[in-house]
């Protein structure tokens, strides 16, 4: 039996407001047995809570994500740590850099990615990281402040497996997502074949980032089965075998 863990979703988004049931009800149904939903800023770090404690199988992680960098204080490290108390909260995130957009200026994106990463070693809780044309400086800080100390996975990742094997060298974990699918994800295959399967996690970054073979819709977690069965066909190995080890993965890395 195939057992899958979508260990990147945002249900707490509201483009899930009106058919969440019906989305959460296709995920059984497709054997995906976990899911993280991971807080961009404190909204959507609550709903991930609220979520995690209305369904058994569902977990949270709370965090600012770099284009709110600017919104981040005192006051709402206060509030993720609070959130970050609940049992079911097992990793702070989405932190990090996106160079691409740009939307709080990259010093204060710096500043708040590493208050987080302080967050998450005081609370022992892993580290879910966005990276995005970013790549070196992410790296860099990830290693000045120590990340290690308590886990990092590189979320949708989107480098190169020169990079993807450095990371893995620092201990960290690897993360993909529908674009590994796309007919042009020429580099991420390259990741796909050489991250160690025991450093790989999957997941679907819904509700965005749809796979190949929905592409037009709403991502939602039962589309993570595309990525594991993408990841077997360009390892040669089985689905279920990447269902297992991926899966595996997800639970150790987030002490679940």
């Amino acid at each position: 039996m195939i057992e899958l863990f979508d260990s990147h979703a945002h249900l707490n988004d509201e483009k899930f407001a009106k058919d969440l049931d019906e989305v959460v009800l296709r995920a059984e149904e497709n054997q995906i047995l976990y899911i993280l939903n991971v807080g961009f800023d404190v909204k959507t770090s609550r709903k991930a809570v609220e979520l995690a404690q209305k369904y058994p199988n569902q977990y949270a992680a709370v965090g600012i994500h770099p284009h709110y960098a600017s919104r981040y204080n005192l006051e709402v490290e206060r509030i993720l740590e609070t959130l970050a108390a609940n049992k079911k909260v097992v990793a702070i995130g989405e932190t990090g850099l996106d160079y691409y957009r740009n939307l709080s200026p990259k010093e204060v994106q710096r500043e708040t990615f590493k208050k987080q990463i302080a967050l998450a070693k005081r609370l022992n809780k892993p580290l879910v990281i966005h990276d995005r044309d970013a790549h070196q400086e992410t790296m860099e800080i990830l290693k000045q402040e120590k990340a290690s100390d308590v886990g990092v996975v590189l979320h949708c990742f989107s480098g190169s497996a020169q990079m993807a094997l450095e990371c893995v060298k620092q201990g960290w974990y690897i993360s993909l997502a529908g674009p590994v699918t796309y007919s042009n994800a020429t580099k991420l295959v390259q990741v796909a074949e050489v991250v160690p399967i025991e450093k790989l996690l999957i997941e679907t970054d819904c509700p965005y980032l749809t796979p190949q073979a929905e592409r037009g819709k709403k991502n939602e977690p039962s589309y993570v089965k595309y990525v594991a069965e993408k990841i077997a066909q360009i390892r040669k190995k089985s689905v279920e075998e990447i269902a297992y080890h991926t899966t595996e993965n997800a639970k150790r890395f987030f002490r679940i």
